[in-house]
């Protein structure tokens, strides 16, 4: 029994993957963002994109 808990103890200490496990919660944070915003998103680089369109073509006229 003792060596069972202790295993839990050490199992609970161990830090070994801890900033994979953060990278991988961070990375479905953005997804969620993503997924929340999508269309805000889409709107924004439609708008950058025209607005580089037309500025582009000011320049090269």
């Amino acid at each position: 029994m003792k060596r069972k808990s202790n295993k839990l103890l050490e199992i609970w200490k161990d830090n070994s993957g801890m900033g994979t496990v953060e990278m991988i919660l961070i990375i479905v944070v953005l997804i969620g963002l993503v997924l929340i915003f999508k269309t805000q998103i889409q709107e924004l680089a439609a708008t950058i994109f025209q607005k580089i369109s037309v500025d582009s073509a000011a320049i090269l006229s």
